[in-house]
């Protein structure tokens, strides 16, 4: 295979390619070798037919798979030889080729541009620790606590209020009749929370031990009988015990009740929960940062042709007459987000970052615990979504790569308070909100702006006298 690199213009460049004639003879003969054993041929023992009939017989369907494979495997070669990047696909064009005939072609390719990625190992960002008050780690806990009531038993006459827990057994029945699931047995309900039936612990408000109380409810909609939802039951419930909450004791024990070995491990616990309440949230902004800095860095040429694609996925849903009028914002935009995508990957390239199945499978799993009660539909959807695991390695090489920028860069510690750490989340909020406000008020301007210039055009139009002679033109 010969290679000259020929009309140098920028980043784009075109590869003359030529392999010789008796190099191409042998892919054939090669593919001739592979299909004598699988034809099947009247007056011919499998495997014994001569190159000669399998040339006129399939000549010119072996030729075609043979030329797809050498273009395929010479233009790969020849673009890594060089060590030449392409943008997107490259265009290939003919210009010699045939059985018994040499093969040349011309590949002309665009270009990745060359990156410096050396400035990335002093990046300089903002990196948030938040320190804790004991103050806010006690609150914590004494909401925990709240949460997690002791009931001790009453007196036999002590009457039952909102926050007492009720004990009871219970015998259902519609119209008088008893139906499937209608019996209940030590049923502990806290009063006031309304977990069992809508309206039923209102109606135990007073009662006492031993009482025996008939309360009517209506059977819910995910009632297992459905034919019975909706419809209005009394439950003859005997009341078993009338117990009240006390104060839950800080100490030890309650922290080995939530599987802290003692109350200062659980207050350090609590404290580092807190801590990552924020964490994930301030490392954003980090990143965020970081993304700003990479932003800055000179890249000299970037290729139109990427610029264009990536105006398609930005413009999305947007008229063609708003692209036309801001074509030059749209187009900065697209050089910043590829630029900076192509950093990453060069840096991503020359730290050998690679993202495992395991690490996709992760990802999966983190997002089927961000929406129960949904992972069927979230698995179907990756299952039948190759572009989606596609973008979600995307994201996962990103997160990785910029994970190695924090480690190798220069971070500015700031240790900082949780009120600061509120405040930091919530002018970084506004400002996106600002932002998007503005966005989307030049937006609707816009289209105003454009809904008065097509009625001023329409009354413009009217007002003209028809020409006669004007010819209809057809859209194609």
């Amino acid at each position: 295979m010969k290679v000259t690199i020929e009309n140098k213009k920028g980043l784009n460049k075109d590869l003359k390619i030529l392999i010789d004639k008796e190099t191409m003879n042998s892919y054939m003969d090669e593919k001739y070798e592979e299909i004598k054993g699988t034809v099947n041929l009247k007056g011919f023992r499998p495997g014994k037919v001569p190159k000669e009939v399998l040339k006129r017989q399939f000549g010119k369907a072996v030729f075609g798979e043979v030329l797809d494979k050498v273009l395929k495997d010479t233009s790969t070669k020849a673009l890594e030889e060089n060590k030449i990047k392409p943008a997107g696909q490259p265009k290939l064009d003919l210009k010699t080729y045939g059985e018994d005939k040499e093969l040349e072609y011309v590949l002309s390719v665009t270009e990745l541009p060359k990156v410096d990625i050396k400035s990335l190992e002093n990046i300089k960002f903002d990196q948030y620790t938040v320190k804790i008050d004991d103050s806010e780690t006690d609150k914590r806990i004494k909401e925990i606590a709240k949460n997690q009531p002791n009931f001790k038993d009453t007196k036999p006459e002590t009457k039952a209020k909102d926050g007492d827990l009720v004990a009871l057994d219970y015998k259902a029945t519609i119209d008088g009749k008893e139906f499937k699931g209608n019996e209940g047995k030590n049923t502990q309900l806290t009063l006031g929370k309304d977990l069992f039936l809508k309206g039923f612990d209102k109606q135990l408000i007073g009662v006492k031990k031993d009482d025996e109380k008939i309360v009517e409810a209506i059977l819910p909609e995910n009632f297992p009988e459905k034919e019975l939802v909706n419809k209005k039951a009394n439950f003859n419930c005997k009341i078993l015990n009338v117990k009240q909450p006390e104060e839950v004791k800080i100490d030890d024990n309650f922290a080995k009740n939530l599987g802290a070995k003692d109350l200062k491990d659980l207050k350090s616990l609590i404290s580092r929960q807190i801590n990552d309440e924020y964490k994930n949230s301030l490392d954003q902004l980090s990143k965020n940062q970081i993304l700003k800095e990479i932003e800055k860095i000179k890249v000299e040429d970037v290729p139109e042709n990427l610029i264009e694609e990536e105006v398609k996925i930005l413009s999305q849903g947007i008229s063609e007459e708003e692209v036309k009028k801001n074509k030059k914002t749209f187009e900065e935009k697209a050089k910043t987000r590829i630029k900076t995508g192509l950093i990453l990957n060069e840096f991503g390239e020359k730290n050998q970052i690679k993202v495992s199945e395991v690490e996709i499978q992760n990802e999966v799993q983190k997002q089927l615990r961000m929406m129960p009660g949904q992972e069927k539909i979230v698995m179907d959807f990756y299952q039948k979504n190759p572009s989606a695991v596609a973008s979600l390695r995307g994201t996962v090489y990103e997160e990785k790569i910029l994970n190695l920028i924090k480690e190798k860069g220069k971070a500015n510690q700031k240790e900082i308070s949780k009120s600061e750490a509120e405040k930091i989340l919530k002018d970084a909020h506004e400002h996106n909100h600002d932002h998007d406000h503005k966005k989307k008020e030049s937006k609707k301007k816009s289209e105003v702006k454009t809904a008065k210039e097509k009625k001023s055009s329409t009354k413009t139009a009217k007002s003209k006298p028809a020409n006669k002679k004007t010819k209809k033109v057809s859209k194609k």
